[in-house]
């Protein structure tokens, strides 16, 4: 059998010693890993951790004999790589540069909790998908049925550019994303903000859409499908960054309004 593929501790011969520095308690093996992580990720497999060890995402240790012995600092960094992978989707360059950056050292937080960098979970940018977007569409009446609108709203958004709409059929048709700039809309609405006072970020966010376009226009456009995927995952991580800058900055602005 292969080293790796064993559950138990090491050959008598390769025995870690107890005086090992290991927080809470001695390293496991890659067996005794999966079966740790087992509940939490039923699709975890030996070849999997091997492969994001070639990938350099994990470095554990080796014995004398071969056989990798995980400290608890690297089984938790396995974790949050799995659990940026199932539940945030991210590719694993994109994992790479958040552990690099020191974010998500531990299991994500949840009710608010700091981060490792002291920053809310809840003020964190999430990750962006651009492909593979929704295809439903939406009439006017299933829109303010679906996000508690009016339609005077709906008309006030679309006067002012903040949704567009298409026409199928004779009539005007939304896609899911803005669908969801509807229902945020609802919820700023309860605060007297209207179609006019979102015009300003939809400004905005034309401004910053083109700024991306002119760094990553030419590889988006390219022959090469491989340099295309590369543009698009380039794409989406300035996105969730600029998104991140954004809110940032505008928590700083807000906060000298606090006494």
């Amino acid at each position: 059998m292969a080293d790796d593929e064993r559950t138990g501790p090491p050959p008598s011969g390769d025995a870690v010693p107890v005086a090992t520095p290991v927080r809470g308690g001695r390293p496991l093996t890659i067996g005794q890993v999966c079966k740790l992580l087992g509940s939490e990720f039923p699709d975890i497999s030996i070849s999997k951790i091997r492969y994001l060890e070639e990938q350099k995402l994990l470095t554990p240790r080796r014995t004398s004999g071969g056989y990798r012995l995980f400290t608890t600092e690297d089984v938790e960094r396995l974790r949050t790589i799995l659990r940026l992978q199932r539940d945030e989707f991210l590719p694993l360059r994109v994992i790479r540069q958040e552990l690099a950056a020191g974010r998500g050292q531990d299991a994500p937080r949840v009710g608010g909790a700091p981060e490792p960098d002291g920053e809310p979970a809840a003020h964190r940018a999430g990750p962006i998908t651009l492909r593979g977007g929704g295809t439903a569409v939406h009439t006017v009446e299933q829109l303010c049925d679906d996000t508690r609108a009016t339609p005077a709203l709906v008309k006030e958004l679309r006067d002012f550019g903040v949704i567009q709409g298409t026409t199928r059929d004779g009539a005007i048709v939304f896609d899911d994303d803005e669908r969801e700039i509807v229902r945020a809309a609802v919820e700023l609405s309860r605060y007297g903000v209207g179609g006019r006072h979102l015009r300003v970020l939809r400004s905005s966010a034309d401004r910053e859409g083109a700024l991306l376009e002119q760094l990553l226009g030419p590889a988006l456009r390219s022959r090469s499908q491989e340099r295309r995927t590369e543009a698009v995952e380039a794409l989406e991580t300035l996105a969730a960054t600029t998104m991140r800058l954004k809110h940032l900055l505008l928590v700083r602005d807000l906060r000298r309004l606090v006494p």
